[in-house]
């Protein structure tokens, strides 16, 4: 049902973006001088976030007397997608928008967004070069910046010390110390875990056999990727991804150092050695709990990689106020901001990936594991694989890989079957 309404989302973007631009010449409606009410949708509901956002629309307002209002609408994170795009097609689009990062080529494609790069520029103060390139591109056009990216988490991964020294297994700072951080080293401990405590070596959180765009944070550590750089291509049939394919389905079905389908284990629980995850998720280890360690990816046969995921703040160009819109948002995410939603969200800045910023968001983590896993993470992080049509290509995807998490799985013939159902939908 997702998939389904991910689809249907997407085509509404597009379709409703090429109406407008017919109607109004591709900008919202004219934007009244004073009396503007904006509106933002999010998906968080928490309410020490949604605290911090008021408080900084309260200081805009302060200055901007022509604005009356600035809303923050929580939508269920599920839907949300679909929500907002059905939202753009009925005549009521959010002034401002977070979105989310497989959605994004879809926004970006569609003209759905507002141009920020000429507003953050001559915003005083702004330094907008202060912005990390690897974490714009998502989010960008035929040279303009169409969203900002107000949260890039690097994915790392999650140690249970205590349970590698239960099975007798080096922890996890002296496989990182002796050279042996890699995937096969820790697929053979996680394997022999798993024989002697009968808990379960590795998982890739919220992968589950079903969300397969998470294996990005092995098949990368491989050179793999889905579909070629411009998205043109079907890449899954690759030697690379055949690979890395080889490795996970071994982990699963021969060494059993992986949780095989239908087998679920929570590393926060005391139930896996290590979960690959992104950082926000320490604030589920348990207080008193095990002793535990965070390091980043393996490396795979290519060496050290990272990935991020993340998502973006754009303004709606189909919004009755895109200009004013466009204009806030430069204030949400100035240097000063940007700082204060980096006890929440990590940001893009480069003279804030440092200790001191980024400690205010994981207290849990010490300075040697921000400044030596998180920061880097950020800065060289490739995100998440992401396309247009994404709800169709992913509802496609996972069809054919479905055939992949058996025993006897002829793996090149799945994955080459997996391009023959995409590669319609690509380029």
């Amino acid at each position: 049902m997702r998939t389904a309404k991910t689809l249907a989302a997407t085509a509404m973007i597009a379709a409703t973006a090429l109406a407008t631009t017919a109607c109004a010449g591709g900008t919202g409606t004219a934007e009244p001088t004073d009396d503007i009410d904006l509106r933002m949708t999010v998906w968080t509901s928490n309410d020490d976030h949604l605290a911090l956002f008021d408080s900084i629309a309260e200081e805009y307002m302060a200055d901007h007397p022509e604005i009356s209002s600035i809303t923050f609408d929580p939508l269920p994170f599920d839907d949300y997608t679909s929500t907002v795009t059905t939202q753009i097609a009925g005549g009521n689009a959010p002034d401002l928008a977070w979105i989310l990062e497989n959605a994004a080529p879809d926004f970006v494609a569609s003209g759905a967004l507002e141009p920020l790069t000429e507003v953050l520029e001559a915003t005083e103060g702004y330094e907008y070069d202060d912005l990390v390139p690897s974490a714009l591109e998502l989010w960008e056009q035929d040279g303009d910046l169409l969203a900002y990216p107000f949260s890039t988490s690097p994915f790392v991964v999650f140690a249970n010390d205590d349970m590698l020294a239960e099975a007798g297994q080096p922890t996890s700072g002296e496989m990182l110390a002796s050279g042996d951080w890699n995937w096969e080293t820790v697929s053979e401990v996680g394997a022999a875990v798993h024989e002697a405590t009968g808990n379960a070596g590795f998982v890739i959180r919220d992968f589950d056999y079903l969300n397969w765009d998470y294996l990005s944070t092995v098949w990368n550590g491989w050179g793999a990727a889905p579909w070629s750089a411009d998205g043109t291509e079907c890449t899954f049939a690759s030697p690379e991804m055949v690979d890395a394919f080889t490795f996970l389905h071994d982990a699963a079905f021969t060494t059993e150092s992986m949780p095989g389908p239908g087998t679920t284990a929570d590393f926060f629980a005391g139930e896996a050695a290590f979960t690959v995850t992104q950082i926000s998720r320490a604030n589920l280890l348990p207080e008193g709990g095990f002793a535990w360690d965070l390091l980043p990816l393996p490396e795979g046969p290519v060496g050290e990689y990272s990935v991020t995921g993340q998502a973006g703040i754009g303004a709606m160009a189909q919004g009755a106020q895109p200009t004013a819109a466009a204009e806030f948002l430069a204030f949400f995410t100035n240097p000063e901001n940007s700082e204060k939603l980096a006890q929440y969200f990590p940001p893009p800045r480069a003279s804030q990936l440092n200790v001191e910023t980024l400690a205010a968001a994981n207290p849990l983590l010490t300075s040697e594991q921000i400044e030596t896993v998180v920061v880097p993470g950020i800065e060289t992080g490739q995100v998440r694989p992401s396309h247009t049509d994404s709800g169709q290509i992913s509802q496609q995807v996972r069809a054919s890989l479905d055939n992949l998490w058996v025993a006897d799985a002829d793996i090149p013939a799945v994955l080459e079957s997996t391009c023959e159902s995409i590669a319609p939908l690509l380029g």
